[in-house]
């Protein structure tokens, strides 16, 4: 992953295939952008879930499509170049999500996914549509 803390938003991933894959995070109370995300009553930013959603249902997605062009000596290079999201749910601190992408188009090193999240109840959080280019 071309990321690391505190701009790492994976904490695992549960399963992938060619045309799908799904990962969880689980948003810790002490990251920073709650300190102003709102005064006393922190929810996690909208721009927070979409990243969220673009490391899991994207970039690891995007990474395992082009495994067997990636080596210790390459690094992927990735740039988001579209999304459209529609949200339904707050995120609160210490909750854990799920990110469910299933593969749209994978042409001409262009991913493109439709991408949704759940809550740990199986709550829809909010979900769209992310593209994105991809390098090797």
């Amino acid at each position: 992953m071309p990321y690391q803390q505190p701009f790492l938003f994976v904490d695992g991933i549960d399963s992938i295939s060619e045309n799908e894959i799904m990962g969880h995070y689980t948003f810790k109370k002490e990251e920073t952008f709650y300190e102003g995300h709102f005064k006393d009553n922190p929810i996690t930013p909208g721009v927070i879930l979409t990243e969220c959603m673009a490391q899991i249902g994207l970039v690891c997605l995007g990474i395992y499509l082009l495994k067997d062009q990636i080596s210790e000596a390459t690094k992927p290079q990735i740039a988001l170049t579209s999304h459209q999201m529609d949200f339904y749910l707050p995120v609160l601190p210490n909750e854990k999500v799920t990110v469910i992408s299933e593969k749209q188009v994978f042409r001409f090193n262009k991913l493109k996914c439709k991408v949704k999240m759940l809550n740990e109840k199986g709550e829809l959080v909010c979900r769209g549509v992310i593209s994105g280019m991809l390098k090797v």
